[in-house]
């Protein structure tokens, strides 16, 4: 499974068959938004709650991997969602929980360890799975109305530098079209927020919601890399 992390075994009563028919074909990242990870392998392995959530994976400030429900098996960390014109998200991917306090409980950078046993988790999910770069995404890509995990701190660049996916070089592109080309990359037409969420993982240095020159000429480079 992996090469350098530790991986632990901490099984999840809360997860369902997948339905028929249904490719697994998307990697979501989140944060816990919890206060310790004792705090998050509790919620995400309650059988009495009603909370219904898990995830496929838990990966703590250390960099130790928990296996928390079966690949083969839908899990349930996405909520209402949208990608692509996908909306039930859940029924296609695999969801990786990152231990992080978030940004209700003091939100702080990913650990060199927990990027580290990342790296080496999710290409391996990716070639099983044959999820493409462009279906890597972040909670608050797919709910940007509601979610902003795994945030601004989080370094997309550097996954994508393992091969994990993407990230654009800016290619001079007219600002008018860039939210067409948001629509196209993925994002939810009808969410409000879909402008910042973009920006949250792409130009996280500015969130504005704003369509500026540097935001469209990151939504150029992706396309650069999706056509």
């Amino acid at each position: 499974m992996t090469s350098g992390a530790a991986v632990i075994d901490t099984p999840s009563p809360n997860h369902e068959p997948r339905p028929d028919g249904v490719t697994i074909d998307m990697l979501v990242l989140h944060y816990t938004g919890m206060k310790t990870a004792r705090d998050a392998l509790e919620r995400l392995t309650d059988p009495n709650g009603d909370s219904r959530v898990s995830a496929h994976y838990l990966i703590d400030e250390a960099g130790v991997v928990h296996r928390l429900v079966p690949e083969d098996r839908r899990a349930w960390h996405a909520g209402i969602a949208y990608w692509r014109g996908w909306r039930d998200i859940n029924d296609r991917s695999i969801g990786i929980e990152l231990v992080n306090p978030g940004h209700e409980f003091g939100y702080t950078p990913f650990p060199d360890g927990q990027m580290t046993a990342l790296i080496d988790l999710a290409p391996g999910i990716m070639s099983r799975h044959a999820i493409p770069a462009r279906n890597v995404v972040g909670h608050s890509d797919i709910a940007p109305d509601r979610k902003t995990d795994p945030g601004e701190l989080f370094d997309w660049r550097q996954l994508a530098s393992a091969g994990v996916g993407l990230w654009p070089e800016p290619v001079e592109t007219d600002s008018v079209t860039a939210p067409g080309l948001l629509r196209r990359y993925g994002y939810d037409p009808d969410a409000a927020t879909a402008m910042s969420a973009f920006q949250r993982r792409f130009r996280p240095a500015r969130i504005d919601g704003v369509a500026d020159s540097e935001t469209a000429s990151l939504l150029g480079g992706l396309m650069r890399l999706i056509d």
